[in-house]
């Protein structure tokens, strides 16, 4: 379940936009998702929130991202995660990473600075208290920071259906190929109504947790925003499921195709 949780943030983190020309996010943006096991148990909560700050005298985005469960299933596993980016404003690119997890006991609290110029990651375990550098590839991202880079630097207009979208990601102390591919447009019916949503197969490695490497599906919305709407895990025991609950914050106009009946 631990691993299950943090691949659907990690997930929520991964989208497009329709125009490379404007932002697709600013300040105040928030996100909340609920996440439900098998479609109907409770399971937890996620959120991402964008703020404005300096970082050793740099403009950046500060973006802290949460996930814990509740119901029934804290009882017998409870996690408390936190992620932290702080990223250029401009290019997008991450200067700095946090992961502090609680995940049914199995806890790490890390630190990770990036040093572009010679594609480098400063990884401060504070947790056994011990440093190491390890090499990156040219224009990493972290976990949190490939969201927000996808969401400003991808062209959907020029993806067909079956294309592919590749980043390289770092996360603790490892460089990940971060792959999905696109499946064409599809109208879900959410909290908010009926939206139009872009839909994507990420890629996924198959075994304990998974069904097979095509077991999630993502949905995001298809306006300037391109907010994460819903992801859907096929497990090796039942199902995970994350939709959006609430937002505020956005940049551009949310577009509903049918608003639910009250």
């Amino acid at each position: 379940m631990k691993k299950t949780l943090l691949i659907l943030i990690t997930v929520l983190s991964v989208q497009v936009t329709l125009a490379q020309s404007k932002s697709a996010f600013g300040d105040g943006e928030w996100f909340k998702f609920r996440m439900s096991y098998s479609n109907w148990l409770k399971a937890g909560n996620a959120t991402l929130n964008v703020r404005e700050t300096k970082l050793n005298d740099k403009e950046v985005y500060h973006v802290v991202g949460k996930g814990w469960t509740t119901g029934m299933i804290k009882w017998f596993f409870k996690v408390k995660d936190r992620y932290e980016s702080y990223f250029d404003k401009e290019t997008i690119q991450p200067y700095k990473f946090i992961r502090n997890i609680d995940e049914g006991g199995y806890t790490k609290d890390l630190e990770i600075d990036f040093d572009h110029i010679n594609n480098k990651a400063h990884v401060n375990d504070k947790k056994h208290n011990t440093r190491k550098v390890i090499d990156t590839k040219p224009n990493i991202q972290d976990m949190v920071s490939t969201y927000y880079y996808l969401r400003n630097n991808l062209n959907i207009e020029k993806l067909k259906i079956g294309d592919e979208l590749q980043v390289d990601m770092f996360f603790d102390g490892e460089n990940y190929g971060f792959k999905l591919q696109y499946l064409g447009e599809e109208i879900i019916d959410t909290d908010f109504g009926e939206i139009e949503s872009l839909k994507f197969r990420p890629y996924v490695m198959a075994g304990r947790v998974f069904k097979e490497e095509e077991s999630l599906t993502l949905w995001v919305s298809k306006d300037k925003n391109k907010m994460p709407l819903r992801i859907k895990a096929d497990l090796a025991v039942g199902s995970l499921r994350a939709d959006l609950e609430a937002f505020k914050g956005l940049k551009h106009p949310f577009r509903i195709v049918v608003k639910p009946k009250r």
